[in-house]
């Protein structure tokens, strides 16, 4: 049992900065625009609160009923004989796939804040050719951030829920909400301000087609921190008075809100200079940063906070993804936390660096297997194959597994009768299908 525990405030913190990502920041926005702008919100926002909720809530639900590492919590849970089902809980080794690229990202981003202050690229051409060789040649400065990267999240990791992952979230999301309300409060007055509302919110039957639906599911999915038992885990410390039904759509309507808002911010700064929206890195890294230069003093200051913002998201979200093999390696095997915590950052560490040297010149013929390095098979391999798989075994766990009795008395006071029977409809039979075609679908068996 945890003495240490989150406050409702902290645990909605905590799970925010979790579920509030890279992806929102740099992905949401595009992905809006190209795939119907309004049609597109209103299929993913349809998505996220139904089957993305859903899950997150049957995530919540069993972490708090058990208060115990994701192994344990499933393992107690499920009946007698089907004790097997267990190594559901074993989905937290996804995030071990997920650190070993996400430092490495985190790392760009502590470097362009440094950019920012001293000097940023003066046209597009110099800002393309600055990251590149910032990534494909310039390998000790990127070991360089990417370690204090690690530094801070395997810190946080050490220090436990109160004093380390509660604390820094306590700081970080309200700041991270402040810095985005004053850059979108700048960008209203901006001339691109209109055309931004219009590229994500008018609704483009054109760009909409089947594909449409399952980039919005598969994003309403990964955006949330689901399928990896890293809420799981951040409920076994919540606070049993909590309602976790309202606490889930709390972080729910935190982490879409942050999206909208980022994406409004980032079109509103890239129409106003006449530019075309491109995606991913080459939009943080390339677009953007030249933009900044161009206009002038204010667009330095715009760029520190932009740049600090996106170092928030990302920290909270990556703090998050090592706590549950953590708290596993606590529990199950009586290992102190922070020998817990460097032994399992050690490791991440070390497979990141060779995902951050794959980038490389120097490196990227022997660490390229087939049409991937191994930075893009780690970060394929763990959200197109790990998180699905998480995910359903999940739904069928809660759904079919698990003594319904338990989720009823603990959901029914908080949501009711009616709306339990629909979250249980999902959960047996619209979750576990949904994500199963995404997932045919992002490796490639079936395309839509």
């Amino acid at each position: 049992m945890h003495k240490n525990r989150f406050t409702r405030i902290g645990f909605i913190l905590a799970a925010a900065g979790s579920a509030v990502g890279l992806g929102n920041i740099w992905k949401f926005p595009y992905i809006t625009g190209e795939n119907g702008g309004g049609i597109f919100v209103l299929v993913y926002l349809a998505t996220v609160f139904f089957i993305g909720m859903s899950i997150f809530i049957g995530e919540v639900l069993i972490g708090s009923l058990q208060n115990k590492d994701a192994v344990s919590t499933i393992e107690n849970l499920a009946p007698t004989n089907k004790k097997y089902w267990k190594y559901t809980g074993f989905t937290f080794l996804t995030g071990i796939f997920i650190l070993t690229f996400y430092p490495v990202v985190i790392g760009w981003i502590f470097n362009y804040i440094v950019l920012s202050i001293n000097s940023l690229p003066s046209n597009f051409k110099e800002s393309e050719t600055l990251f590149m060789t910032f990534l494909k040649n310039d390998i000790f400065t990127q070991i360089f951030y990417y370690t204090l990267a690690f530094i801070v999240i395997a810190y946080t990791i050490s220090k436990g829920v109160k004093k380390g992952i509660e604390k820094l979230n306590n700081i970080l999301m309200p700041s991270l909400i402040i810095i985005l309300a004053i850059l979108l409060i700048y960008t209203v007055q901006l001339d691109g301000f209109s055309k931004a509302i219009e590229f994500m919110f008018y609704p483009n039957f054109e760009k909409f087609n089947s594909s449409s639906i399952i980039v919005a599911v598969g994003h309403a999915f990964f955006t949330l921190s689901i399928g990896m038992a890293t809420i799981i885990t951040y409920s076994a410390s919540l606070d049993k008075n909590v309602n976790i039904v309202k606490a889930s759509i709390t972080v729910v309507i935190m982490d879409t809100l942050i999206a909208i808002v980022a994406g409004i911010i980032i079109f509103s700064i890239i129409f106003t200079a006449s530019q075309e929206p491109s995606k991913g890195a080459g939009l943080v890294f390339i677009t953007l940063p030249a933009i900044f230069y161009q206009m002038g003093t204010i667009g330095i200051y715009l760029a520190i906070l932009f740049f600090i913002a996106l170092a928030f998201a990302a920290i909270t979200s990556a703090i998050s993804i090592l706590e549950p093999t953590v708290m596993y390696l606590v529990e199950r095997k009586n290992m102190p936390r922070k020998n817990a915590t460097y032994s399992v950052a050690f490791i991440a560490y070390a497979l990141g660096l060779l995902a951050l040297l794959s980038n490389t010149d120097s490196f990227s013929t022997n660490l390229t297997l087939g049409s991937k390095n191994l930075f893009d098979w780690f970060d394929f391999i763990s959200s197109a194959i790990l998180m699905p798989i998480g995910g359903i075994l999940l739904a069928i766990f809660i759904g079919y597994i698990m003594d319904k009795k338990l989720s009823k008395n603990a959901l029914v006071p908080f949501m009711g009768e009616t709306y339990y029977k629909i979250w249980l409809f999902i959960m047996r039979f619209v979750a576990p299908i949904s994500i199963f075609i995404l997932m045919l679908n992002e490796i490639g068996i079936i395309k839509f």
